[in-house]
């Protein structure tokens, strides 16, 4: 008889209690962990009330993660730490195309958090999320991670791929905070919740925090490039697909073209329909803004594109996207 597995009157069974607990010991453990390096972030504006947000630092000498929206544009940034002491912070750099910024506190010897290989998250894993939701600092919730390769839109309109989805409660406040592993290990950085549904909450993987926060600290912004081109999504004519053999059903229609820039300087028109950039395809706008990487800076390139039923190439030079205000 399977007694083990049926819950006596009086609660769980042995072995199920036995479950509980470890799954308590690994969440409290990795919280204990943690706790020391997570902060709440106050921000004044020049011309607003301010607002509040989560972050952790990355480093013992005082940088620390957390999302631009938290802090773009901010005239001020104090953080508390988890020992009671409030400190003034200078913003590094922020971009808001990942939603990810560095701050930085003047304080040495200061407990922080590893980034772990978001690449390797195992869909269903535990994920704990620290932050200060309403102001209430230290506050932990924990789920599992439900979703792998999400793609989530940033407020500069553009998409932040490879986040992850997870049902660890999020609200206001947590945004910037780690979601780490049992390990205390970070796996992502809280970002976003889907209002009004329960559970669907998002944080920017840790690779991509990794890499966002190396050239923030590095440069203080990250560098991409531009061609000067107002598009939007548009399908290819099935006659048009099969008469250029085209691998591809959709691309990008110009409707702008910003004078003086990169697609004007290499003879775009209104009215092309973008197909690619040397060997990369761009079915979407999405899918051309992920090509606009600041490598192509002043890197000749070719585009190809369909002006009215004829396939063009023009060879075209992207230049720096100037940074935002």
């Amino acid at each position: 008889m399977l007694a083990s597995s049926i819950s006596s009157p009086d609660g769980p069974t042995a072995p199920d209690a036995g479950l509980i607990d470890a799954y308590s010991n690994a969440v409290a453990d990795a919280v204990s962990a943690a706790h020391p390096a997570v902060v709440h972030i106050e921000v004044k504006g020049n011309n607003a009330p301010g607002g509040s947000g989560s972050g952790f630092f990355i480093s013992p000498d005082g940088y620390l993660l957390t999302n631009s929206h938290v802090v773009h544009g901010a005239a001020s940034i104090r953080v508390s730490l988890s020992d009671g002491r409030r400190l003034n912070a200078d913003l590094v750099g922020d971009d808001p195309d990942s939603d990810l910024a560095v701050v930085r506190v003047s304080a040495d010897e200061l407990a922080h958090l590893e980034l772990a290989d978001s690449n390797a998250v195992r869909l269903g894993q535990i994920a704990i999320a620290i932050g200060s939701p309403m102001g209430f600092q230290q506050t932990v919730t924990a789920g599992i991670v439900s979703g792998l390769g999400r793609s989530l839109r940033g407020a500069s309109g553009r998409l932040i791929d490879n986040v992850l989805q997870t049902d660890a409660a999020l609200n206001p406040g947590n945004s910037g905070g780690p979601l780490i592993n049992t390990r205390s290990e970070v796996i992502g950085v809280n970002t976003a919740i889907i209002r009004p549904a329960q559970g669907i909450c998002f944080a920017i993987a840790s690779n991509t925090a990794r890499w966002v926060a190396g050239w923030l600290i590095k440069e203080g912004r990250i560098r991409r490039s531009f061609i000067g081109v107002a598009g939007q999504n548009v399908p290819l004519l099935r006659k048009l697909v099969h008469h250029h053999r085209l691998e591809q059903e959709s691309g990008v229609l110009v409707m702008g073209i910003e004078p003086g820039s990169p697609a004007s300087r290499a003879g775009l028109m209104e009215g092309d329909i973008i197909l690619g950039i040397d060997a990369a395809k761009t079915p979407a706008v999405d899918a051309l803004h992920k090509e606009l990487t600041g490598d192509r800076i002043g890197e000749r390139a070719i585009v190809a594109l369909l002006r009215g039923v004829e396939l063009r190439r023009h060879a075209i030079i992207p230049l720096e996207m100037p940074a935002r205000p």
